[in-house]
């Protein structure tokens, strides 16, 4: 396989992760299922941002090592979203997306 060839099959899950985190987080209403779907794009945008400077620079490490923090930072993101999530579930017994746009205080 060449280069190109291997360049635009990444490109091409991708652009497929991003549209299905998409759907997937417009069309939800439970907030862990809006997490998740959050989850599929920025996991998306990493491997096409990842693969492009791959592709353009593939003797630097820089692209690993950014995807990896990323990555990371993440995974500690949602981490807290889910935290955040279990304290509202807990709090007032709300689940969906809609019952938690009146919460104050």
């Amino acid at each position: 396989m060449t280069a190109e060839l291997v360049l635009q099959i990444v490109l091409t899950v991708a652009a497929g992760l991003i549209g299905v985190g998409l759907f997937g987080a417009l069309s939800q209403q439970s907030i862990v299922m809006v997490m998740m779907g959050l989850e599929l794009v920025l996991n998306g945008v990493l491997l096409a941002g990842g693969a492009a400077w791959y592709f353009l620079a593939p003797e630097l490490p820089d692209a690993q090592m950014l995807v990896v923090v990323a990555l990371v930072v993440m995974a500690v993101e949602m981490a807290m979203g889910f935290a955040v999530t279990v304290a509202i579930y807990r709090a007032r017994q709300v689940d969906m997306v809609d019952m938690a746009t009146d919460l104050r205080g």
